[in-house]
């Protein structure tokens, strides 16, 4: 389990530093909005690349985050529904899940994303509107937001098999208390 566990540490890293770096993209989206706002307010100017930069960093955000997200356990759950299970069915559905929903969904993305990709790429395909931008950079997102996906889920499904396993402690279960302090 141990080399195991490192691959999932080392993946746990590429989504961390990937992760953060894109969250920034977020800051560049808000400051191209409003540059493109003020520009066409008070010059009349306007231009469609700028409204699809804008999209492209919103994608850019969305996809090279979601492993991220993962990650950090802030994807939507069903925690509601499990609570009343006893922790060990909680693992056993969280691995269930990884193994039977989260990969086959990333996989599919990543199978049907690289040749959306390519054929872009090699038209060298730019947007329909006047004046818009190169399309294939938008779809390259496709295939690395799903394989950064991918492999935080394979991280994962590391961890809960080795939580399971006992061979790591489940950080996010509850401290047990010994007794008053």
């Amino acid at each position: 389990m141990g080399p195991l566990l490192a691959l999932s540490r080392i993946i746990d890293r590429i989504n961390t530093v990937i992760g953060r770096a894109a969250a920034w993209l977020i800051l560049v989206a808000v400051v191209v909005s409003a540059v493109n706002a003020v520009v066409r307010k008070a010059f009349d100017v306007s231009s469609n690349a700028w409204l699809e930069l804008q999209w492209y960093l919103f994608g850019a955000v969305v996809l090279l985050c979601a492993g991220y997200t993962l990650l950090r356990n802030e994807h939507i759950r069903i925690d509601i529904a499990v609570a009343w299970l006893p922790k060990r069915a909680r693992d056993w559905i969280e691995i269930f899940g990884i193994v039977f929903f989260l990969m086959p969904f990333a996989l599919i993305h990543i199978w049907h994303g690289v040749p959306f990709f390519l054929h872009s790429f090699r038209e060298q395909e730019y947007s329909s509107d006047a004046g818009g931008l190169i399309v294939w950079p938008a779809k390259l997102l496709i295939p690395v937001g799903f394989s950064l996906l991918a492999l935080q889920g394979l991280s994962e499904l590391i961890k809960r098999i080795a939580i399971v396993m006992g061979v790591l402690p489940d950080a996010a279960a509850p401290a047990e208390h010994a007794g008053p302090h």
